[in-house]
């Protein structure tokens, strides 16, 4: 029998899927699946993209809207939305519209946090009644960093980064750099210079000043546009993730924007607050 849904539900409501930053990123060995073992730090932003959603009586998933360089099929959102489908045997269906304004192979969890954010969404929508641990379960056979989206807190992560730890992080201010480049995650997992052997930390032994990124070496060498924007924000600035962003921190936000304000033409930047709570959780609870 098919639940009773809300007609709201049949119209176009658009959610936030926020951003992330690795606030360092340790690899600390390979697994036999052909993943690493990683010590992560997950800082949300109160900026990303957006996704509109609305319900459709039929069984289709359409992407109505979304960016040019990603067949619809490929879509991370799109096969979230099949993927919560088949787990749950709804019959519905669901017109999806992507604003994409998270740089794909930026290092920022764009497709992820875009396939966590149908996910949550869709699973109120049709009614399906999965707990967290079932999406969890769907998100990390879409990618490693879909969970932290579905947990919806800065957090600290482990394993593939999908073991999570919330973290209460001190209010700080970042901007981020695009230098224009698109960096593939498989590539520089694969580099054979990799560093796979970094020592455990511990989550209250926790220092900037410990810790790095081990993708960045690899990813400095590869695409000389990174090294370059690395270079320009100075001491302090890492990279998020595999990159291509790169990334200091404020404490306030007009801090931030005098330096963006002189961030050279050829990249694009952009100014965020990081949030301990996904902006996503609070749109969800005000729909409850």
């Amino acid at each position: 029998m098919t639940a009773r849904i809300d007609p709201q539900a049949r119209e176009t409501r658009w959610w936030p899927a926020p951003a992330k930053l690795n606030l360092f990123l340790h690899v600390t060995g390979r697994r036999a699946d052909g993943f690493h073992d990683l010590q992560t730090l997950f800082q949300l932003l109160d900026w990303g993209d957006e996704i509109g959603i609305e319900v459709t009586d039929d069984a289709r998933i359409e992407r109505v809207a979304g960016p040019a360089s990603v067949a619809a099929q490929a879509d991370l959102a799109v096969r979230a939305a099949r993927a919560l489908q088949q787990a749950s045997g709804t019959r519905l269906g669901a017109r999806l519209h992507l604003r994409k304004r998270i740089p794909i192979g930026g290092g920022l969890g764009g497709g992820s946090s875009d396939a966590a954010t149908v996910l949550k969404v869709l699973n109120r929508l049709w009614q399906t009644g999965l707990d967290l641990p079932e999406l969890l379960r769907i998100g990390l056979e879409l990618g490693s960093d879909v969970p932290v989206f579905l947990y919806g807190s800065s957090a600290w992560g482990t394993g593939r980064g999908e073991r999570l730890t919330p973290a209460e992080l001190p209010e700080s201010w970042y901007l981020i750099v695009h230098p224009g480049v698109a960096v593939a995650t498989a590539g520089i997992f694969q580099a054979p210079e990799l560093t796979r052997n970094s020592p455990l930390v511990t989550m209250r032994a926790f220092s900037p000043d410990q810790t790095r990124n081990d993708c960045e070496p690899v990813v400095r060498a590869r695409f000389p546009e990174v090294a370059a924007a690395l270079d320009w924000l100075g001491p302090g600035a890492r990279l998020s993730g595999t990159g291509s962003c790169v990334f200091q921190s404020f404490g306030s936000a007009a801090a931030a924007e005098r330096v963006a304000a002189r961030v050279p033409d050829e990249w694009t930047s952009f100014v965020a607050r990081g949030v301990n709570r996904s902006p996503l959780e609070a749109a969800l609870a005000i729909m409850a």
